[in-house]
């Protein structure tokens, strides 16, 4: 019989270069999270201040209920990195992701905290800064052009209607943690924990919260580097970490779509229809396995033989349109009969 877990919640917080702020992160943990049934665990990230000593002095010297642990990496990792170590050291029936500079308010993590615990159908609930009638700051434009359009991206992608992805305050539940397998080892992890959430089919709750933006100057490490590297974890988490059938259903509809696409337009329209039904592709790839996607193929084939010019065109479109229809009839006719999951 499995025994009850003492702990209910661990909360999970990188550190790299944080001595500014630790000392007040710490009296809002102590003021909102003074539990003995709850365990933070701080993860320094090779810092090279003075982060790392006042964690430890922290530690020895204060008063408090809570479980403090402290893991270390030698070398800088990245936040991804630092959230796996926690991860793998915690025992928590719940996992708090908090951010340690300060951007985001202990005290919206204590009310997520707070809901989550009160009722068991919500398993995951991501902090938004976006859906918020709290305090906000914040004058970086660029980022949180960025921000919001990478959320958009990520809702195509996954059918999903998230107003703000990369929020570090999160609240996940065991069950779900056990599920996923994160790989991304920097800023991009925002990503991979969220794909991982949603391919394994759980619903991801939304929690408006406070937001105070720092300069470069106060610590800040996101740069526009990472802001374009994101569009690529995009593209890596949605259409190659994926299983084997998926990746080679991806591949068979994007080439053939590809081809079909070389059929339409010339010069510089010719490249834009390519590139357009390429994406169709990539998507049909996402949807339909090799046998039903092959139906789409057959009736874009079909389409093709009758009309010239643009009367080819609209007999290719509505072939296509019903191909995908009878395609869609038969995933779910192979899917009743137990054929592919």
């Amino acid at each position: 019989m499995r025994q009850e877990n003492k702990i209910n919640l661990s909360i999970i917080i990188p550190v790299f270069n944080e001595e500014n702020f630790l000392n007040k992160l710490f009296s809002q943990l102590k003021n909102f999270f003074n539990e003995k049934n709850i365990e933070i665990i701080f993860v320094d990230d090779g810092s090279s201040d003075s982060s790392l000593a006042i964690l430890n002095t922290l530690k020895q010297k204060e008063q408090y209920n809570f479980i403090f642990n402290i893991e270390t990496i030698q070398i800088n990792s990245g936040k991804g990195k630092a959230i796996q170590t926690g991860l793998k050291k915690s025992q928590g029936n719940y996992i708090l992701l908090q951010d340690a500079d300060l951007e985001l308010d202990s005290k919206d993590a204590k009310e997520m905290y707070d809901i989550i615990c009160s009722n068991k159908e919500i398993k995951c609930i991501f902090g938004s800064r976006y859906l918020t009638g709290k305090l906000k700051k914040n004058n970086y434009f660029f980022n949180n052009v960025v921000g919001k359009f990478n959320s958009f991206i990520f809702n195509i992608f996954f059918r999903q209607s998230i107003s703000d992805v990369h929020c570090g305050l999160k609240i996940i539940e065991r069950s779900v943690i056990e599920k996923i397998n994160l790989s991304i080892n920097d800023f991009g992890i925002e990503i991979d924990l969220a794909s991982q959430i949603v391919k394994n089919k759980f619903f991801i709750y939304e929690f408006g919260v406070s937001y105070y933006f720092r300069s470069k100057n106060e610590g800040k490490k996101i740069t526009w580097v990472d802001g374009i590297k994101s569009f690529y974890y995009l593209i890596k988490v949605r259409f190659f970490d994926n299983p084997i059938s998926t990746n080679l259903s991806i591949l068979y509809s994007s080439i053939y779509m590809a081809y079909v696409g070389s059929y339409f337009g010339m010069g510089f329209g010719k490249t834009l229809f390519i590139l357009i039904f390429y994406i169709i592709g990539l998507i049909i790839g996402l949807k339909f396995k090799i046998v039903p996607s092959s139906i789409i193929l057959l009736f874009i084939f079909l389409g093709s033989l009758f009309g010239q010019g643009q009367g080819k065109v609209l007999s290719v479109l509505i072939f296509f349109i019903f191909g995908i229809y009878l395609a869609n009839y038969l995933k779910n006719y192979l899917k009743e009969k137990n054929f592919f999951k």
